[in-house]
């Protein structure tokens, strides 16, 4: 394949600036460009030298910097999930709070609250009614026709 005749620097000038560009962007760069270009990455490669350097003595306090960066993270994570439970927590027991109370009788609302505990136990300490609050609670759930709990509104 013969390559194409250099054009002269009036033929380059006579042509549309696209062409021209086109034209140009095969073109071998001057010498003194390309010297420029070859200092310039000469530098570059001697300051990556110089840096990786100094990147291996600062190696150990970057690591202890690193694990300390980390544990820091680690326990900021811990308290945000620790605040989104406790704020679930409250947001919870404020709505079976509600639901107990919109409950149309008395009766309906013991019974919610014994099936739906407003805070929730991860451990069962048995029952915490003394006898009169068992008797009374007893009471109320044997009346059927709901005379002692009977609202009016």
């Amino acid at each position: 394949m013969a390559s194409k005749p250099k054009k002269t620097s009036g033929e380059i000038n006579r042509m549309n600036p696209q062409q021209r560009a086109r034209y140009l962007a095969y073109q071998d760069a001057p010498k003194k460009v390309q010297q420029n270009v070859h200092a310039a990455n000469k530098r570059i490669r001697e300051v990556a030298k110089n840096n990786k350097l100094q990147s291996t003595d600062d190696t150990e306090e970057n690591k202890v910097y690193n694990i300390l960066i980390g544990q820091l993270k680690a326990a900021e994570a811990r308290d945000r999930i620790r605040l989104m439970r406790l704020q679930y927590q409250a947001m919870r027991t404020h709505e079976i709070k509600h639901l107990i109370s919109c409950q149309p009788t008395s009766l309906k609302a013991i019974r919610f609250e014994a099936l739906v505990p407003a805070k929730l136990d991860n451990y069962n300490p048995g029952d915490r009614l003394d006898k009169m609050q068992r008797k009374r609670v007893e009471s109320i759930l044997e009346d059927d026709q709901g005379l002692t709990t009977a609202r009016r509104f």
